[in-house]
């Protein structure tokens, strides 16, 4: 058993596509000299702009309810599978990373493993030498990956040193996470020819899993254990739950009554200000809903499977009477399957959706994945005022989840606004900051490309 991150769970897809034409595109004129021509791209683009390294927002969670998450995450495989026992490293961790790196995800997880030592308390530094640590970084291409391990991104493997390790005990009793007891080896696969905000976020959520919890729950809000993939990097909420795995009251071998039983004096110690109590355990989200989802948001799905999934996600999560993550999130996915089909019950989604975000603490960044609709949406329409409002509400949030690619996309919409508005100047100016984070978020100059033309082409006065 080895978790994963989903390949391409949720799509960057924008642009409410239908709204306006596309540029049509002379036969004579790659698509790079169009885009050039129309939104200025620079034959050489501005050097690669970077985040540094910040700490996670204090949790907002009672404890009573981050206990219950704990256990939940930490005594179950995403399957549904019990784990019977904890496991986890008992003393200092090494790190090393085999294969070619790129120099930038080299300094990710620099920065990742300086988190890990200040926020979760653990100790954990990067190996010198050629032979392994207890966590083996593998850059394995994304074609070879996906061979052996169809529609993971990447993924963490344990009980093994390295990818050629792996493929040999794969599926076997050593690499099945119920059979664990302590963790000694564990293998972290990543592509090295995918953007470098892909690899920065299998990073930190495979490291996470290499140290802790391999369950993931939808409903955390502000958490990369959710297979929404809204956060990417490691949360103040996930920083606690690693300091709680690697707390000294607890130990590998331990069972979950056991452990819920010393989870009250630990979060009383470790955050003072989430209250007293017990654990309080969340009704586990119904397979049903789980299938919806997936099948909605899978990219090999018919459409017509992937639009009934979608309502059907909707239907249970209505059911249940959720008015949190799982509803906003059902909600989203109906609005992202419509983008190109209906716009309309796309908006409206989007709008309900965008909605229940807004009343919730923590979910800005989960708001700013509606904005970028909605921002395309109003720029379609031509309410530029409106767009660039919407694009402003959202940057901060967008600044501090350090997603990259959502802000130069959300750059990029403003900069045609301000185009629009004749502000050409302002506009330049702004699309040339977006670019920076574009290499950082999409990677390679086509993608980025391709987002400025696809921004372009939703612009009011576009259609040729």
């Amino acid at each position: 058993m080895w978790s994963c991150r989903r390949a391409v769970l949720i799509p960057m897809a924008l642009l409410l596509a239908g709204c306006m034409a596309a540029t049509p595109t002379p036969r004579t004129a790659s698509p790079d000299e169009v885009a050039t021509r129309r939104v200025g791209l620079p034959a050489s683009l501005p050097a690669m702009k970077a985040f540094p390294a910040t700490r996670g927002t204090r949790p907002i969670r009672a404890n009573s309810l981050i206990m219950g998450d704990f256990l939940d995450l930490s005594f179950q495989l995403e399957s549904g599978r019990p784990l019977p026992v904890l496991s986890r490293f008992e003393g200092p961790i090494s790190v090393t990373v085999a294969g070619r790196a790129p120099a930038r995800m080299q300094a990710d997880l620099d920065q990742l493993l300086g988190r890990l030592r200040q926020e979760a308390g653990i100790n954990i530094r990067r190996k010198a030498g050629a032979s392994s640590g207890q966590i083996t970084i593998e850059m394995v291409p994304k074609r070879t990956l996906q061979r052996h391990v169809p529609h993971a991104a990447c993924f963490v493997a344990p009980n093994v040193a390295g990818w050629d390790d792996y493929l040999r005990h794969r599926g076997s009793a050593r690499t099945d996470w119920i059979q664990m007891r302590q963790r000694t080896q564990m293998t972290v696969v990543i592509p090295p020819d995918v953007s470098p905000q892909e690899m920065r976020d299998c990073l930190h959520e495979e490291i996470a899993q290499a140290l802790g919890p391999v369950n993931d729950l939808y409903r955390l809000e502000n958490s990369v254990f959710n297979d929404d993939n809204f956060h990417t990097v490691l949360t103040g909420f996930d920083m606690l739950i690693l300091r709680i795995y690697y707390a000294p009251e607890l130990h590998s071998g331990m069972s979950r009554a056991e452990a819920r039983q010393r989870l009250p004096g630990i979060l009383k110690r470790l955050n003072p200000t989430g209250g007293t109590g017990t654990p309080r355990v969340t009704p586990p989200t119904p397979p049903a809903w789980k299938r919806a989802i997936a099948d909605a948001l899978g990219p090999r799905k018919p459409f017509a499977q992937r639009k009934a999934a979608a309502l059907r996600a909707v239907s249970i999560a209505r059911q249940k009477g959720w008015q949190g993550n799982r509803l906003a999130f059902s909600l989203y996915a109906l609005g992202q399957i419509h983008i190109q089909s209906d716009s309309q019950l796309a908006f409206a989604a989007f709008q309900e959706a965008n909605a229940l975000y807004r009343e919730r603490a923590g979910t800005d960044v989960h708001a700013a994945h509606i904005g970028v609709q909605m921002a395309a949406y109003t720029l379609s329409a031509g309410q530029l005022d409106q767009a660039i409002a919407i694009v402003n509400r959202h940057l901060p949030a967008v600044r501090q989840a350090q997603n990259a690619s959502l802000l130069a996309t959300l750059l990029m919409i403003k900069a045609e606004a301000l185009d629009r508005q004749g502000k050409t100047s302002d506009a330049a100016r702004l699309r040339l900051d977006s670019l920076g984070w574009a290499r950082y978020g999409f990677g390679s100059n086509a993608q980025v490309g391709a987002r400025l033309r696809e921004i372009a082409a939703i612009a009011p006065g576009s259609a040729g």
